[in-house]
């Protein structure tokens, strides 16, 4: 009897740790699910300010060509109203007539282009060109009328007064504001997507370390799954609660890679149709696959593969390298057993996370060095942060907390040490582990 009451009572509180990962794992999801449509959401702000941008653009580079054209036509009218006043020839008119034709198919190109909803200070101007520019023409027009009544001295009189000149000039200076105000715009516009797009690298960042975080605590579900299992006495139903940590694993990475391939694919069905966004869109992409491929990396391989260390660095590092994040990686070739792709993996990929939340990477121009050699049976790694000159290195918060622990465990995995120490500069962490032998 007594016996058969410990079997139920076992039975009972394996049940309830094998159902209590449930909850915890949809909440996992679902804090990945909502930082996935938040990166998603500064995507689209992204690829629809770089939208914004082309737009603007082209209607400045339009708007200028009109305006150029304007001043053109007034130029070429000019000329042809002098030379038919000086010789009275009417072949000089041709000119006049071709740019008193052209003026005012630009000046209705420039209504359309601008628009009817302006600010006051561009309505002013658009006003203020066709005063001016009318009024040129009115004097050049008034000049040809006064020689075909040949009445050529009071023609050149009003050729030597100062009212062409004068309407000339105002339409140059007019026309010069007017193209100012909209180089500014462009200016504007291109200042809002470059913003927009700088954005993003923190909001991937994020990203990865909220999966990251997942992992980890899947990770920690795994070993309180772990730790029920010591509780049964009965080894096929200690079995079976490993399977069940194993599937769980499995299923929260599998739900994690489907999240980046839903991702992906929404991102790149964005600009499905649209060339401008395309170059974006791309760049965002290629950051999306380096995140994967890091994801990828940190779930290791069979104990019986090998992975080559330099891939596996390179790897954790890829999403976060730029001009402003700069990396050295020097060491010959080094490869690592299997099982140690998930402890050493993790134990970067913190490193990482904490370059860029405290260390050398958390203010532009910081470097990381890594370097790594092999010494007989033992592999050494030597990581090092080196903050730009002035910038402030502040110690990582809870240092003690689950990232040391982590790195502990990581260690005994690995049969050697994990030493760190926080430098002038940044921090240095020195590694020092067996290649064979190790502890699985």
């Amino acid at each position: 009897m007594h016996s058969e009451n410990e079997t139920r009572e076992t039975a009972g509180k394996l049940q309830w740790w094998q159902r209590a990962p449930r909850i915890p794992t949809l909440a996992l999801f679902a804090v990945v699910a909502l930082a996935l449509l938040g990166t998603f959401t500064l995507i689209l702000a992204t690829v629809e300010a770089e939208r914004t941008q082309r737009a603007q653009a082209a209607r400045t580079s339009a708007i200028i060509e009109s305006l150029d054209q304007i001043v053109r036509a007034a130029m070429s009218g000019e000329t042809g109203q002098r030379g038919y006043f000086i010789t009275s020839d009417t072949r000089y008119l041709a000119p006049y007539r071709e740019g008193q034709e052209r003026y005012g198919a630009e000046m209705a190109k420039l209504r359309r282009l601008m628009g009817n909803d302006l600010p006051p200070d561009q309505a002013a101007l658009m006003a203020e060109i066709a005063r001016l520019g009318d009024a040129k023409w009115a004097e050049m027009a008034g000049v040809i009328e006064l020689v075909d009544q040949r009445r050529i001295p009071d023609a050149h009189a009003r050729v030597l007064s100062d009212e062409g000149q004068l309407a000339m000039n105002g339409l140059r200076r007019t026309v010069a504001k007017l193209e100012d105000i909209e180089r500014v715009r462009l200016a504007q516009a291109v200042q809002q997507a470059s913003e927009a797009e700088g954005r993003m690298l923190p909001s991937l960042t994020a990203l990865f370390v909220v999966i990251v975080c997942a992992l980890a605590l899947g990770l920690w579900q795994a070993i309180r799954t772990a730790e029920a299992e010591a509780l049964a006495a009965n080894a096929a139903v200690i079995a079976e609660a490993r399977d069940r940590a194993d599937i769980l694993a499995k299923e929260l990475n599998h739900r994690v890679k489907n999240l980046f391939a839903v991702i992906l694919a929404i991102v790149k069905m964005s600009a499905r149709g649209d060339k401008a966004a395309a170059p974006a869109v791309d760049r965002i992409a290629k950051r999306i696959h380096a995140l994967v491929t890091a994801h990828e990396v940190t779930q290791g391989t069979g104990k019986d593969q090998t992975v080559d260390f330099a891939d596996l660095i390179g790897k954790a590092i890829a999403p976060y390298r730029s001009s402003s994040e700069k990396c050295e990686l020097d060491g010959g070739e080094l490869v690592l057993p299997g099982k140690h792709a998930v402890p050493l993996g993790l134990v970067l990929h913190e490193l990482v996370t904490n370059a860029v939340k405290y260390g050398a990477w958390a203010q532009p121009g910081g470097l990381v060095r890594v370097a790594w050699s092999r010494e007989g049976n033992r592999a050494r790694v030597l990581w090092e942060e080196i903050a730009a000159d002035g910038a402030t290195v502040l110690a990582e918060a809870g240092s003690e907390g689950f990232g040391s622990a982590l790195i502990r465990s990581s260690e005994r995995q690995l049969g050697g040490t994990i030493t760190r120490r926080f430098a002038e500069r940044g921090i240095v962490v020195e590694m020092d582990f067996v290649l064979e032998g190790g502890e699985g």
